[in-house]
């Protein structure tokens, strides 16, 4: 599949996917209403269908992934409660501060390797006010990241997540899946969606990345703290009018994108295989696990690489001075992945 007009090779990431024709087709015949009333036809098909697949009773469109976790937070918190959540992990990293501007939460950082928590850690890092002589924060939530981005797109064990909502709920915290990437986990470990979000308080899914729809995410999880949410989406300026375009595109994404994620992974691991084997990179590809490849170069040279593939029409991102991202993703084909590594044997470094 390609379906937009390019000459380059784009791996910066799953975010830049173009709508297929066929997606813009059910956009452009979707049925709408106004969502700030509640009665765009499709926004609510769409909200119904992700909560069933789920498991859970309600779920909540809205505009991106960083406000479908900024809502969780909000409403599962108070100002002054405590986040647990990885080192490396979306909400902490790439979200400008949310959760402590919007939410007035601290953060407790836990370290693992890939991204990924234990659920031991997850239970050193709880801090209550109970017993503290009021010296610390009320730990109230505890965030998962599956796949684990900066962790090179790695995927949770079924029995840690599960043991890690343990952990939450006997501290009386509630558990929040930022699940952006959930249907990539869910094709690579073969674990069916609803079974692998059931100890789950919130599961928030992104729809623009690697299941190709423009814009969108939805939050999950029960009736009340979906009501909630809606209040803060409202006051965050979350509320859209004929959403239901939008929406047919996240409708069409279930149908006919997720089980060709598989695809990606393969391409993924093709590259990562190749490049490795190759003098001056380094690939772990213990962690190449779905659609991305984290490649070390030498020291300080990121910049370089990422200047050297482009002039070779292919395109990725330099995430630290010695490491680089390439994203496959539904535009990406066979023959693209064999120009990328072409290209990555032909770099000057």
């Amino acid at each position: 599949m390609r379906d937009y007009p390019s000459d380059r090779v784009d791996l910066r990431s799953d975010t830049v996917t173009q709508p297929t024709p066929a997606m813009r087709e059910v956009m452009a015949a979707a049925e709408v209403g106004d969502d700030v009333f509640g009665d765009d036809p499709t926004v609510i098909e769409l909200q119904n269908r992700i909560a069933e697949m789920l498991g859970k009773e309600a779920a909540l469109f809205v505009p991106s992934g960083t406000m479908s976790n900024a809502v969780a937070i909000k409403s599962q918190t108070r100002p002054g409660d405590e986040i647990v959540t990885h080192r490396k992990s979306h909400i902490y990293m790439y979200e400008a501060g949310g959760y402590a501007v919007l939410s007035g939460c601290s953060i407790s950082l836990v370290e693992g390797d890939w991204g990924m928590m234990s659920p031991e850690d997850v239970q050193n890092a709880i801090r209550k006010v109970e017993g503290s002589d009021s010296h610390y924060p009320d730990c109230t939530l505890i965030c998962v990241e599956n796949t684990a981005n900066v962790g090179g797109g790695s995927i949770y064990e079924q029995d840690t997540m599960d043991a890690i909502c343990e952990v939450a709920h006997s501290n009386g915290c509630r558990a929040h899946l930022d699940g952006a990437r959930l249907f990539n986990a869910v094709v690579a470990s073969g674990v069916d969606a609803a079974r692998m979000v059931r100890d789950f308080d919130t599961i928030s899914i992104c729809f623009s990345k690697g299941l190709g729809a423009p814009v969108g995410s939805v939050l999950v999880g029960d009736a009340a703290i979906i009501a909630e949410a809606h209040r803060w989406r409202k006051m965050f300026g979350g509320g859209m009018r004929q959403a239901g375009v939008l929406a047919a595109a996240g409708i069409y994404a279930l149908e006919n994108n997720i089980e060709r994620l598989a695809e990606d992974h393969a391409r993924a691991r093709r590259l990562a295989e190749a490049v490795n084997s190759m003098d001056g990179y380094s690939v772990d590809l213990g962690a190449v696990q779905t659609n991305m490849v984290y490649v070390s170069c030498k020291e300080g040279g990121a910049r370089a690489l990422v200047e050297s593939l482009a002039e070779q029409g292919v395109d990725v991102l330099d995430l630290e001075e010695s490491t680089i991202r390439a994203v496959m993703h539904l535009h990406i084909t066979d023959e693209d992945t064999d120009r990328a590594i072409a290209a990555f044997e032909n770099a000057h470094i």
